[in-house]
């Protein structure tokens, strides 16, 4: 009984300091969480979310959509907790060298001319036509299958010969699933070597997320279009890799990155070597502050692909880069950088100059320029092409 008086108190001590503390994380690469402090029982039923590279806290619900109404950029890590813990270990030759410049304009201009306006528009206005794309909402399985039927229609009418073409689902807990297209590269020696452009497909509406009205055709369906627009190009043009060039439409963006890290984190274990990756996160509303161009995010990406992707830019695009930062965790490529690998963003434009409508029932088409949208599909496909064979 004595010895039951003096644990209690305790006990009770180390929950509540256990409780109260802001988690400090150190670089994901060599830090190992303490497990007793991130499952303790007084947080059942919180997220531990991210909203610096330093700093974790468990959160509800509601306040993981606070930071959300406040335009607070996070990550939501509970169940992704080892990323970037694994890449080092894997990683045995030296880090790639991108291009000093462009190589492949023979090949990827006859891509370029075949881009249109029409077919954007057109997957948009069905798209943004689902009440929302929220990722735990019957709508957002629902998109996530419409979507998936648009890019399995490509791949079945591309009809290669040699079936270097593929799509995929990529099954997560909840259940708007993310989407994989994938062409196999003709180099084996370059097999495990992949490049990666990709966008999210889920919206939120910030205030009502699985009723609420959230068209989201900004924020991400520009996205979203503007690469299904370069995977049809490429697919419809017989394109044919070096090394394996992927397209991802991820789940779960809205909801703290969940889906692009579960693939990260898969690609992390199976020791998959992406070399690149794309990130295209609103890409159809141009600012009033600016003349138009490329927003090319400088913070949290890595910078030689980041300069890569600039000089992309110059020779394919009629509009130009303009640098500009978004924060920590601004968008799936966040994902790809935690665990170790080269990612950048492009975006619609400076981004204090941003659609000042997303998260509502207002990001609707109205606002877009498909020709904005355009210039990015250009910097998809180049990036493809290019980095597919050097």
């Amino acid at each position: 009984m004595l010895k039951f008086l003096f644990v209690a108190p305790l006990i009770a001590i180390l929950t509540v300091l256990v409780t109260g503390l802001r988690i400090k994380i150190q670089d994901s690469v060599d830090f190992v969480y303490d497990e007793f402090q991130l499952s303790n029982l007084p947080n059942e039923g919180k997220r531990l979310i991210q909203t610096s590279p330093s700093t974790s806290e468990w959160m509800t619900e509601e306040q993981v959509l606070g930071l959300i109404r406040k335009n607070i950029k996070f990550m939501d890590v509970t169940d992704y907790r080892s990323l970037g813990t694994r890449y080092k270990a894997f990683k045995k030759h030296g880090r790639f060298q991108f291009p000093l410049s462009t190589a492949f304009e023979d090949e990827v201009m006859p891509f370029i001319y075949k881009l249109s306006t029409e077919h954007m528009q057109k997957n948009l206005e069905k798209f943004t036509s689902f009440r929302n794309r929220y990722y735990r909402s019957k709508y957002g399985e629902e998109s996530s299958q419409w979507l998936y039927e648009q890019v399995a229609n490509i791949v079945k009418a591309a009809n290669y010969s040699d079936p270097i073409l593929s799509v995929k689902q990529f099954s997560h807990k909840w259940g708007q699933k993310s989407i994989i297209a994938r062409f196999r590269g003709s180099d084996d020696s370059k097999s495990n070597e992949v490049v990666i452009i990709g966008a999210h497909q889920d919206s939120i509406n910030m205030w009502m997320p699985s009723f609420g009205r959230a068209p989201g055709a900004d924020d991400d369906g520009s996205g979203t279009v503007t690469i299904l627009e370069a995977f049809r190009v490429l697919a419809e043009g017989q394109f044919k890799p070096s090394r394996p060039v992927e397209f991802h439409w991820y789940s779960a963006e809205e909801g703290g990155l969940l889906g692009s890290q579960a693939i990260a984190s898969h690609y992390e274990e199976v020791e998959i070597d992406v070399i690149a990756m794309l990130q295209n996160d609103m890409t159809g509303f141009v600012g009033k502050k600016y003349p138009e161009a490329f927003g090319i995010v400088v913070d949290y990406v890595d910078s030689d692909l980041t300069s890569f992707i600039k000089k992309l830019i110059k020779s394919y695009a009629k509009i130009p880069a303009r640098d500009t930062k978004c924060g920590y965790a601004c968008s799936d490529h966040a994902s790809w950088i935690k665990a170790g690998y080269p990612s950048a963003f492009a975006i619609e434009g400076a981004f204090e100059d941003s659609n000042p409508y997303i998260h509502t029932s207002n990001d609707i088409i109205d606002h877009l320029s498909f020709e904005h949208m355009l210039e990015f599909s250009k910097l998809s496909v180049s990036f493809a092409v290019e980095l597919s064979h050097v």
